[in-house]
């Protein structure tokens, strides 16, 4: 058995199938653990989908932003017609619904007591700890698995609060979790979260480092494996696995075997 850490997919068909065939992936023995954002803006997202949803569970993702943005024109599209023409061809398949259904099922954030690795689509505020992020990603699926799943995927959507506090309530704070878990890059000590900026260097707005720099975040013994940041590329440390290495961009897609650390990485579409 093998167990393959994924960076983001996006809807890259072609290069998910080669480096599949390359690592020889059986899905009677091995396992797949995507970091998020299977698709969006590599073209074969429908197709993706259908690969991955196809393994059965030997194929356990958790969500990323472009994940969530597709299941909220699933929510808001009955009859399909999305400006995005990946997300329209999946909205007009015949196994729709499956394939919704299982994306809307999959987890914010994963824990593995066998590897002691937390993994998630984005990252985490310094409060947290590996518990209170668990905990936090249960309250949005929770919300994703009930009657108010879309009134959530509609109010998920904006920049604020951009403080996380205990004491958020209501959609205010499931958006924020949300931001946390699927796209912040940057935050402050005090658990304030800044969205815009995407580079891994130059000028920064002052307080705030990458989630992952800051010292005395709670999760600073956990290991935490993450997508999300193309432009910071593959970056495997002690604590900290950022596993995406921008093949919807021209980089590639990148896999670490968990088991002994092996990387294997297919280059993306050019």
């Amino acid at each position: 058995m093998a167990t393959y850490l994924i960076g983001d997919i996006q809807g890259c068909l072609d290069p998910l199938q080669r480096l599949l065939d390359r690592i020889a992936f059986d899905p009677a023995a091995d396992r797949l653990w995507p970091c998020g954002d299977l698709v969006n803006r590599g073209g074969h997202s429908l197709e993706v989908l259908r690969l991955l949803h196809g393994l059965g569970d030997a194929v356990q993702p958790v969500l990323g932003n472009h994940d969530l943005h597709l299941l909220a024109e699933d929510a808001r599209r009955p009859q399909g017609h999305s400006r995005n023409p990946e997300f329209e061809a999946i909205l007009r398949a015949p196994d729709r619904r499956e394939l919704m259904n299982w994306l809307g099922g999959l987890p914010l954030a994963s824990w593995s007591e066998e590897f002691k690795l937390l993994r998630l689509h984005a990252g985490v505020v310094p409060s947290w700890d590996r518990d209170t992020t668990l905990a936090r990603a249960a309250e949005v699926e929770t919300v994703l698995a009930s009657g108010e799943r879309k009134k959530f995927l509609r109010k998920m959507y904006g920049n604020r609060p951009r403080r996380w506090r205990d004491d958020l309530g209501g959609w205010r704070r499931l958006r924020v979790i949300t931001n946390i878990l699927c796209r912040i890059r940057y935050c402050d000590a005090e658990d304030r979260v800044h969205l815009s900026s995407t580079q891994p260097h130059g000028k920064k707005q002052k307080g705030y480092k990458p989630w992952f720099k800051h010292k005395h975040r709670r999760t600073r013994e956990v290991r935490i494996a993450f997508g999300h940041w193309a432009a910071l590329g593959l970056r495997i440390r002690k604590r900290t696995i950022g596993m995406d290495s921008g093949c919807v961009w021209g980089g590639e897609l990148s896999a670490l075997r968990l088991e002994d650390e092996a990387l294997f990485q297919e280059p993306g579409p050019r």
